[in-house]
């Protein structure tokens, strides 16, 4: 069926009596149908073919309407999905931003300044990008010695700088250079005194929390320490087997670290290994 292209309402009838339409009214005459009765037939064909075109007519308006309806629905649908896909990517980069300068994100409270009697735990920055990538750092950094050498470089002028430091998706970040580099005092994990050890732990998990780390992997290792300063070594009077305990953990923790990222994964490093220990 063609489709209309103009509305067969507006439509008037024809004169079929006029001269006009003689040629339309001449086959219709016969000796029982004179010239009037032509025209009159020929009005009822256009009356009937024009209510046939205004059904057909409003049929076309339902139809367009219902394919307009249905088209601003899947462009409604496309856009919605679009803005969904964009808050994705948005929310993703926020967190990709939020991972990479967490720093940025930490919340300030709404307090004034502490008094200078309040003891503040500053941490190395070295020390803390290495728990950031999940990396062994010796617990030196804890000691009271070594947040004693924290402090002092927070507030001294550092004139090295900054220097460029790829990161691990391959962009490049500017850090202090004494963030890139290990302090020239620090202390294996094995040489340190039992009471540093001691010392240091607290400071290392409060870190652990602040940066962020899983608790699961907070409390393991939480309990990993604990589990060496109940063992019979811990309280010792032979210096070596202390020294054994803290070689232990060096090395375990060292190597528990190195496991993170393989495909084998890490392990429950709380549990002691006896064998390996002796």
């Amino acid at each position: 069926m063609n489709c209309l292209t103009i509305d067969p309402n507006l439509e008037q009838c024809p004169d079929f009596t006029s001269a006009l339409f003689q040629a339309s009214r001449t086959p219709l005459l016969s000796p029982t149908v004179d010239d009037n009765q032509a025209a009159v037939t020929l009005q009822m064909i256009w009356a009937a073919t024009n209510a046939a075109q205004r059904v057909q007519w409003q049929q076309q308006l339902d139809s367009d309407t219902l394919a307009a309806t249905e088209q601003h629905r899947l462009l409604a649908e496309v856009d919605e999905q679009r803005l969904a896909a964009l808050r994705l990517q948005e929310a993703a980069i926020a967190e990709e931003d939020r991972k990479k300068n967490c720093i940025h994100h930490i919340p300030i409270p709404d307090w004034p300044r502490p008094s200078r009697a309040v003891a503040t735990v500053l941490i190395c920055d070295f020390a803390l990008r290495k728990l950031d990538k999940a990396q062994f750092v010796e617990l030196y950094y804890w000691t009271n010695k070594g947040l004693a050498d924290a402090k002092l470089d927070f507030h001294s002028i550092n004139d090295d700088g900054l220097v460029p430091t790829a990161a691990a998706d391959g962009t490049t970040s500017w850090l202090p250079a004494g963030a890139t580099r290990p302090s020239s005092a620090v202390t294996a994990d094995h040489l340190l005194a039992p009471l540093d050890f001691t010392h240091a732990i607290p400071h290392y998990i409060a870190s652990l929390e602040q940066r962020g780390w899983e608790n699961s992997r907070i409390v393991m290792l939480a309990k990993f320490f604990g589990a060496l300063m109940l063992h019979d070594y811990w309280t010792s009077d032979d210096v070596f087997e202390q020294r054994a305990l803290l070689t232990y953990q060096e090395e375990q923790r060292r190597a528990w670290h190195q496991a993170i990222p393989q495909p084998s994964g890490a392990w429950n490093i709380s549990i002691i290994d006896e064998a390996e220990l002796l």
